[in-house]
């Protein structure tokens, strides 16, 4: 009985681990997506807050736009499309979490907008009390 209880029990714990790398590609995939919807929050409560400001929209619109075509030239640059399947099974799961990364840092750079920030001459337009 303790035996039968014993290979039950690996059993069950080694299934619950155990991962196709197309599963975990799509995990990390659901991550990606998760911290880029999170961006197009703080980006979009942006665009309401300054919603008066035109200059400042148009500028956050232009630095936003770049910073896609930013984001997609340090996934190509990290991840190079050499001929022939170099990186393997692996690449999507790779590319997902360095999109993650990468949009996880620019959601940050925004939420200075959200935020009050101490006063300071350099603030710009990040808005100061």
């Amino acid at each position: 009985m303790k035996k039968l209880i014993l290979i039950l029990f690996l059993l069950l714990t080694f299934d619950c681990f155990a991962q196709t790398q197309a599963e975990m590609s799509r995990d990390a995939n659901e991550l990606f997506k998760n911290a880029d919807k999170e961006l197009n929050e703080v980006y979009n409560q942006i665009l309401t807050d300054f919603k008066k400001d035109s200059i400042f929209i148009e500028n956050l619109k232009k630095a936003q736009r770049l910073w896609v075509q930013f984001r997609d030239a340090e996934l190509n640059m990290k991840f190079p499309a050499y001929p022939g399947n170099h990186y393997g099974s692996m690449l999507p799961m790779c590319r997902a979490f360095y999109l993650k990364e990468l949009t996880e840092n620019r959601t940050e750079t925004l939420r200075a907008w959200l935020g009050v920030e101490e006063l300071d001459a350099c603030n710009g337009s990040v808005r100061s009390e």
